[in-house]
């Protein structure tokens, strides 16, 4: 099916645990709020980032921020193209639930799946996905990620798929001209924690924020330098808050029905959606140069994919959402690529 607009090629690069002023609250003419500068890696380790931080963040959540000099290239993009400052994350919570949401509109879980959790339901989940509706229509997609881990492989049919593949592929699948129409991007965690995770376990000591955008900027490179740039879309997001401090307090969308575990505040009632706001950068020839500051959040990627391929929504939460539209300008002179 041929897109409604001339982008054929959607790029969504997913990195982890960055609240919007934690790596965008000193950026010119946003909504951000001025903190005390963060070090590569964090003093404190990774801070906690559960439902149960995120109902504490008011006392817990780090109150410190990077500066331009540590995420060079991300200002970078923010000028030549579209920041948005009223990005959300989906789920009020950490990594599983939030990354569910940007490849199905939905989650079954609020915190990370575990054994040990029995309030929510156990992986593999079966839901249906934008990766399903994509197929079905025609269409491809497919996951360049760490080959050791995938949360595709979290979602029934989507487990074992072929489409599953190593990040190494982004680059020369982009230069060959074979990239799918959507594609989900994540940085390897081994032997280096590129994803700009706060370390841990292993990487315990690592500095992750410098070398994970780093890389970040080297895949955009290759993106832009392909000859697909004029049918291109990237969106560059981060999974959720990483316990870091934000001053806009999220909207309620809607509340948690499960339980919650045994210690700690009740999670019975308590918001389920949105979570904390996040940076989402808008990379493309029509991407509206300047600040967007309309209501966004990760389900508006996915609904960005079914606006452009003509797909239906796959739940009632895409068929409500946004789709970006505020960040393109289809008719504008193309901008080049990024540099």
């Amino acid at each position: 099916m041929k897109p409604q607009n001339p982008v054929e090629h959607v790029v969504i690069i997913v990195k982890e645990n960055h609240s919007f002023d934690n790596y965008f609250g000193t950026f010119p003419g946003v909504n951000g709020s001025i903190l005390p500068v963060a070090q590569d890696p964090p003093a404190g380790g990774d801070p906690r980032h559960d439902h149960t931080a995120w109902l504490e963040r008011s006392t817990k959540a780090v109150k410190l921020q990077y500066k331009e000099t540590d995420i060079p290239a991300y200002f970078s993009y923010a000028r030549q193209f579209t920041l948005c400052d009223n990005y959300y994350t989906e789920v009020a919570s950490q990594s599983e639930p939030n990354h569910l949401m940007l490849i199905a509109a939905d989650s079954p879980i609020i915190d990370n799946a575990s054994k040990t959790r029995t309030y929510q339901p156990q992986e593999p989940f079966a839901i249906p996905s934008l990766p399903e509706n994509l197929e079905k229509a025609g269409l491809s997609w497919a996951t360049y990620g760490d080959p050791g881990f995938s949360y595709f492989e979290k979602i029934v049919a989507l487990k074992g798929s072929k489409n599953i593949l190593p990040w190494t592929r982004l680059d020369t699948d982009a230069a060959a001209g074979t990239l799918p129409n959507v594609s989900w991007v994540y940085a390897p965690s081994s032997p280096q924690e590129l994803s700009e995770h706060p370390p841990y376990g292993a990487n315990a000591g690592q500095a992750t924020v410098k070398l994970g955008s780093a890389w970040t900027a080297a895949r955009v490179a290759a993106l832009g330098n392909s000859g697909l740039w004029a049918k291109l879309a990237i969106f560059i997001t981060w999974d959720d808050w990483g316990g870091w401090y934000d001053h806009v307090d999220p909207p309620l969308r809607d509340k948690w029905t499960g339980g919650g575990p045994t210690t700690g505040p009740s999670y019975t009632g308590t918001q389920f959606s949105y979570g904390t706001r996040v940076g989402c950068l808008v990379i493309s020839p029509y991407s509206k140069q300047g600040v967007s500051s309309k209501f966004h959040s990760h389900v508006s990627l996915v609904k960005f994919c079914e606006v452009t391929f003509g797909l239906k929504p796959i739940n009632a939460r895409d068929a409500a959402s946004d789709g970006m539209e505020d960040c393109f300008d289809f008719g504008q002179v193309a901008l080049e690529p990024p540099k």
